[in-house]
């Protein structure tokens, strides 16, 4: 069964909630009066993250997985190049705004070495930071993602020109889904936690969730299976609710979440127009929300562990309009100048 490439609008939706549990996780400590239960919660915000990678995966394949495979190497330089506009200028933007602020902290004596590492720099400026050389996080932390998810976007044309999924059966495919969440839980056995030493694992939890990504794809495109992923999607929830540890049950539980939400789309139910707005913002309220918090509660807080929900509503007020601007001024016109570089995709097509 072939499915229709298109924006797949409930996916998009998603994709904003998760950046804002993203958001809420690194401020749910300064919340003041927040209940526990919504603590709780709150606490388990990195796990958005896991969502993403897998997300991107079954974007990836949706969008160029079949053009790879058919146009090989030929497809690879716009892909990346692609992928470079969508992601780089924006990090580029936010990282110059942290070193700004980390001057400032040094002209005023509150120089902090080990958040803000200069001799770190050119790694991150590269994006290769969560590439294994470094041993810790620093300075725009939520970007260690990105450069985990450059990782993913150098395997994954490799994988999609060598192997076509749609050639192996459903059986196959959810073999090799369940060897890569198998596998990443067996990577991280230390801990039961998918948070546990991000810059050792964080590269190899992104992998694997990326290419789990890319089977749900191939297994959305062909099947129908909602009721069969809508149980065995509570089975999961179920079985890590009694202890199931979440390296094993949180991907799996998104990777079916995932499928769900793109069956939704073809059943005709693209959510609301906010909805979709904050997923079209999400990146950059991903990337510019941690340098934000720090500003913001030097301007604005006396007390960080009990900030007043108003103020807290000023800031969420503060990063959705600097995600909206960041998006409108500089992802967009950063991806257009970008791939203005190079042939159109109507002559890379033509290429020998």
């Amino acid at each position: 069964m072939t499915r229709p490439v298109g924006e797949l609008r409930a996916l998009t939706g998603a994709r904003g909630i998760a950046a804002w549990f993203v958001v809420l996780f690194h401020i749910r400590q300064s919340i003041a009066g927040l209940p526990p239960a919504i603590a709780l919660l709150l606490s388990k915000g990195y796990l958005a993250v896991d969502f993403f990678f897998l997300l991107s995966g079954f974007v990836m394949w949706l969008s160029w997985g079949e053009r790879l495979h058919r146009e090989r190497w030929h497809a690879f330089v716009p892909f990346l190049r692609k992928r470079i506009a969508r992601v780089w200028p924006l990090h580029a933007v936010m990282l110059s705004a942290m070193v700004a602020l980390a001057l400032v902290f040094v002209a005023t004596g509150r120089a902090d070495p080990v958040s803000f590492p200069f001799a770190d720099l050119p790694l991150h400026v590269l994006l290769l930071q969560n590439w294994g050389f470094l041993d810790r996080l620093a300075w725009n932390i939520p970007s260690w993602s990105i450069s985990a998810e450059l990782g993913a976007y150098l395997v994954f044309p490799v994988v999609a020109i060598i192997f076509d999924w749609r050639r192996l059966s459903t059986t196959a495919l959810l073999a090799l889904a369940g060897i890569l969440t198998i596998g990443l839980c067996v990577v991280i056995q230390p801990s039961p936690l998918l948070s546990f030493d991000i810059p050792r694992f964080g590269l190899v939890r992104c992998l694997c969730e990326f290419l789990t990504g890319t089977i749900v794809c191939a297994l959305w495109q062909r099947s129908d299976g909602v009721r069969v992923a809508g149980v065995t999607a509570v089975g999961v929830a179920a079985s890590w609710a009694i202890g199931v540890p979440e390296t094993l049950a949180a991907p799996a539980l998104f990777a079916l979440l995932i499928f769900l939400l793109a069956h939704a789309v073809v059943a005709s139910a693209p959510g609301g127009r906010g909805m979709h707005f904050l997923g079209e913002v999400s990146y950059a309220t991903y990337l510019c929300h941690y340098p934000l918090w720090i500003v913001f509660k030097l301007v604005f807080v006396r007390r960080v562990d009990d900030v007043p929900p108003a103020l807290i509503a000023v800031y969420i007020g503060i990063v959705l309009l600097c995600s909206t601007i960041l998006h409108v001024r500089v992802e967009r016109p950063a991806q257009r100048f970008i791939d203005g570089f190079g042939p159109s995709m109507k002559q890379a097509r033509a290429l020998p």
